[in-house]
């Protein structure tokens, strides 16, 4: 569990980071960058003989999903939402884990349409005043779609790599990061028309863009993989929630964006947060039941 404790904390000041010091860079720059860097780092450890072909594909399509459509999604998010919603939203991941993990067990609950209509209910109650109902919920919908792929790219990659204990997680995990990068790089050239790197990042910058792509997405995602093949489902679905609360903190307090918030504002999260939690334990509940 520790593997996973300690990419809480790391992962705490990401949404911080990317939702105010990389404001003018396309966000699907942002999300094949840190793909980039995070496969540079894993490729010297990468054994190419150990795996066969369809493993390889396997993984890369497990990547792509996990890690690709993951970034595009939450990192296009930052459009429409401050990264204090945008952690709040991600909260939800821990419910796709134990659905897919249902699913897969052939079992499902009306549990799971209540969960979703009261999480649902609460970002409805969260949307401030000087927010755009289309903005907040364009947000909402594309982190859903993160959350959904991050769940199922950790219940895959689980599923897959306790079926082959004997392999290393090192050798195998830069085909995680090529199937992520190669998706945010076509995804950045049809949606955004751009390339993979943005050439107008300053100095300051390319040195959280570093940080993200070498530490939070690198060593991260590696850390975050690994601790959730030593964990059980429900342990991996509360940790995915650990990072939450932090996030919201690190992003209000320390990125000063509750500077301003009226006392209304602050009930509204407050509130939203509550009903989004219990949307979460109902869901948990029925899982555990």
């Amino acid at each position: 569990m520790h593997y996973l404790a300690i990419t809480s904390l790391i992962w705490a000041f990401s949404f911080g980071l990317i939702g105010n010091a990389l404001k003018g860079i396309d966000p699907l720059q942002v999300a094949d960058v840190r793909l980039l860097l995070a496969l540079l780092v894993f490729l010297p450890f990468l054994r190419w003989q150990q795996t066969n072909k369809q493993e390889k594909w396997q993984l890369i399509a497990i990547g792509a999903i996990q890690y690709g459509v993951m970034y595009t999604c939450l990192l296009s998010s930052f459009r429409y939402l401050p990264s204090h919603l945008v952690a709040l939203f991600t909260v939800l991941t821990p419910l796709y884990i134990v659905i897919i993990d249902s699913l897969r067990k052939r079992y499902f609950s009306i549990d799971y349409v209540l969960a979703a209509a009261l999480s649902v209910a609460g970002a409805a109650v969260i949307k401030a005043k000087n927010t755009e109902g289309a903005d907040i919920w364009l947000g909402f919908a594309l982190i859903q779609i993160a959350n959904l792929a991050f769940a199922f790219g950790q219940v895959a990659y689980r599923d897959w790599k306790q079926a082959r204990p004997e392999l290393a997680h090192s050798a195998v995990f830069a085909w995680l990061y090529l199937g992520g990068a190669l998706f945010t790089a076509l995804a950045a050239a049809l949606i955004s028309g751009k390339g993979p790197i943005p050439l107008e990042a300053n100095a300051q910058q390319w040195a959280v863009l570093l940080y993200l792509g070498l530490v939070a997405s690198g060593l991260g995602f590696f850390m975050w993989n690994k601790g959730a093949t030593l964990t059980t489902t429900g342990i991996l679905a509360a940790f995915n929630n650990a990072v939450v609360p932090l996030a919201m903190f690190a992003s209000l307090f320390i990125f000063a964006e509750a500077k301003g918030g009226t006392l209304e504002e602050l009930s509204r999260l407050g509130l939203g947060a509550a009903l989004i939690a219990f949307a979460l334990l109902l869901g948990r509940r029925r899982h555990s039941g």
